[in-house]
């Protein structure tokens, strides 16, 4: 069912500085996924398959790749007629050499006059670096049956993670009645997912006002979501359960890709009815050499593998020679692992050639690996 009332923005504009040079040169949700995906593919794809015909996604840091690339909305089923992804970099200068939004409030009050076009009664705001699958329209019943004013997803986390997240105080009907951002002691483990739909005429009239204000942060967590709850509006939390992963380090990029090599994992990327949509890469198949051994491997198209892979997740075009191992890694797309390379626990970043007999990981590190320059081997 289409939901022409609600109109989404993807807040995508993070410089994302935890993944070091994966984001060095290219925006964080542009950053592969998962064999072949970008992560920016997960919140358009759950844009489409919930119906929604309007998608602004705000641009920022890095943004040349992923602009271009979210710019060909048929690959999300959004460029029919009166729909599409519409690419929104900030207008005003923050200082004189760097356009920048201020927060995330102001991200999307740049983009008033944008909104306004379509006349949403709804409007949903979306981070662009998560990895998960949900259901806004069921998101927006929710909103709708609840009366609200805002709502706001949440996922329980743990209660010892808890003072690392945005965390959610309801009664028992669910209403918000505090928020507190990354709380010292945490009283719920409601954590905030950046998941947000607001009635557009009051989110519209409380950003007017923020815009004007010199003591705020623009930021929808510091000073929009508390002052609709000083000023005694419904806020409501939309428990969601399911696969949800924050992957704004090293290390958890590196489980995210991981956790597809488990057979339970509630992800399912092979899930008929809800697709995710993205680039469609020309590669041939996957070529798997005679006296190649895998074990337990996700091995996308392009890929060449003449060595050994064990535990492992490789990306399109990835190669690895007779004689080279990778165990419990994952390489991006366009890795080349030369004869007697041995790649252990690591993060192999886009087109890097590892040399011949070249070690790279352990077994016995703490933290994943980044590997993001070639490794020279023997000559």
């Amino acid at each position: 069912m289409k939901q022409n009332n609600m109109l989404a923005m993807i807040l995508a504009g993070g410089r994302g500085t935890r993944l070091h040079e994966l984001t060095k040169k290219m925006a964080k949700p542009a950053v592969s996924y998962g064999g072949k995906y970008r992560i920016i593919d997960f919140p358009l794809s759950n844009c489409a398959n919930s119906g929604i015909d309007v998608v602004g996604v705000l641009t920022q840091y890095e943004s040349i790749q992923l602009n271009s690339y979210v710019a060909v909305g048929r690959r999300w089923g959004l460029d029919a007629k009166n729909s599409g992804v519409y690419v929104l970099p900030p207008r005003e200068k923050a200082d004189a050499n760097l356009d920048v939004y201020r927060g995330t409030a102001d991200a999307i009050s740049q983009n008033i006059d944008f909104i306004d076009t379509f006349s949403p009664e709804y409007l949903l705001i979306l981070s662009g670096d998560h990895i998960y699958k949900m259901n806004y329209a069921k998101m927006l019943a929710y909103h709708k049956e609840c009366g609200a004013d805002a709502t706001i997803a949440v996922i329980e986390v743990p209660m010892k993670e808890a003072s690392r997240f945005g965390i959610m105080n309801t009664d028992e009907d669910g209403r918000i009645v505090e928020f507190e951002e990354k709380p010292e002691k945490p009283k719920s483990n409601l954590a905030s997912m950046g998941i947000y739909i607001f009635d557009w005429k009051l989110l519209r009239k409380m950003l007017l006002a923020d815009m004007k204000s010199a003591d705020s942060n623009h930021d929808f967590g510091k000073d929009i979501i508390p002052a609709l709850l000083a000023d005694g509006k419904k806020l409501y939390a939309y428990k969601y359960k399911g696969y949800w992963k924050d992957v704004g380090t090293i290390d958890s990029l590196w489980e995210a890709n991981m956790d597809l090599l488990d057979k339970n994992n509630e992800l399912d990327l092979n899930d008929s009815t809800w697709k995710i949509y993205t680039e469609d890469v020309t590669a041939l198949p996957q070529y798997i050499g005679p006296d190649a051994t895998i074990d337990r491997a996700f091995i996308t198209q392009g890929c060449v593998v003449d060595g050994s892979v064990k535990n492992s997740v490789l990306f399109t075009g990835a190669k690895v020679a007779e004689g080279a191992k990778v165990i419990d890694s994952v390489l991006m797309p366009g890795v080349e692992v030369a004869e007697g390379a041995v790649v252990t626990r690591a993060l192999v970043a886009d087109n890097v050639k590892i040399g011949r007999n070249a070690v790279v990981g352990s077994a016995d590190s703490q933290n994943i690996e980044l590997v993001a320059k070639r490794v020279k081997g023997d000559e």
